[in-house]
């Protein structure tokens, strides 16, 4: 993606900025959400110079973050599998050069990082169903579209996900000897 062809009225830097939120809640991670952006931010603007009519360009990013952190939440990498200890979720830091009222006022309605370590606790579905609903306010027929499921399925995650975050309960135990 060339500057020379793109400009600030192709909507980039909004699409890049909900991708983002998606991301980083979805794993946890400023690099892994920044890297998961950039791909989705590529194949936008592949589709479009392909030709391919995106009738909603919001939906269609959210389509292919949530997918593709999905796809990193599964990936034994993203499990974790060789770290031994609680994992926890990296701090999201904001520029203090750029201070605005407006993103101050998102940023503190933000998910905390408490709540991001809750997240940790639920399947990468559950948390797709839950943040794209519960905290995005996609409406579920939304959901179900980006999940590739039933809107009766994605109602299920959805709920499961909130009984899981409030019964407190770990996703999975640690055996002895790792702890």
């Amino acid at each position: 993606m060339s500057a020379a062809n793109v400009t600030d009225t192709d909507g980039y830097a909004e699409l890049r900025e909900r991708g983002f939120a998606i991301a980083y809640r979805m794993l946890g991670s400023v690099s892994e959400a920044e890297d998961v952006v950039q791909e989705a931010l590529l194949r936008v603007h592949r589709a479009r110079e392909e030709g391919e009519e995106l009738r909603s360009p919001r939906a269609y990013m959210a389509t292919l973050v949530t997918r593709i952190a999905i796809d990193q939440l599964r990936s034994a990498r993203a499990r974790r599998e060789t770290y031994v200890g609680e994992w926890l979720p990296e701090p999201l830091v904001e520029q203090a050069t750029d201070y605005n009222p407006a993103s101050e006022a998102e940023l503190s309605d933000s998910l905390s990082m408490a709540f991001l370590a809750l997240l940790e606790r639920l399947t990468p579905e559950q948390r797709a169903a839950f943040l794209l609903h519960d905290v995005f306010a996609y409406p579920f027929p939304e959901v179900a579209r980006v999940l590739s499921r039933s809107e009766a399925s994605v109602r299920k995650l959805a709920s499961r996900a909130r009984s899981r975050l409030s019964e407190g309960a770990p996703r999975f135990e640690a055996r002895r000897e790792e702890q």
